[in-house]
């Protein structure tokens, strides 16, 4: 099955919606063992990070609602 940035920003969503927030580290293993390593990339400082599709889809879809936590490197529901 092929997936896109959408469905994965969608899942963040809701797996941020029913636990209250994400760890970067748990949703980069997750997405890259249940969507795919097309959706990770490794950042100019050498850190796994997720795609710019993702987060664009991300943004678009919480809308403000959820907030990146700089400390935590977690998203959290706001």
């Amino acid at each position: 099955m092929t997936y896109t940035a959408q469905q994965v920003a969608e899942w963040m969503v809701e797996e941020i919606r029913f636990t209250g927030n994400l760890y970067q580290t748990e949703a980069i293993r997750y997405v890259r063992e249940n969507f795919g390593e097309e959706f990770v990339f490794v950042n100019e400082n050498g850190n796994a990070s997720l795609s710019k599709d993702v987060k664009k889809a991300f943004r678009k879809l919480h809308g403000g609602r959820i907030a990146w936590d700089r400390d935590g490197f977690m998203w959290a529901w706001t």
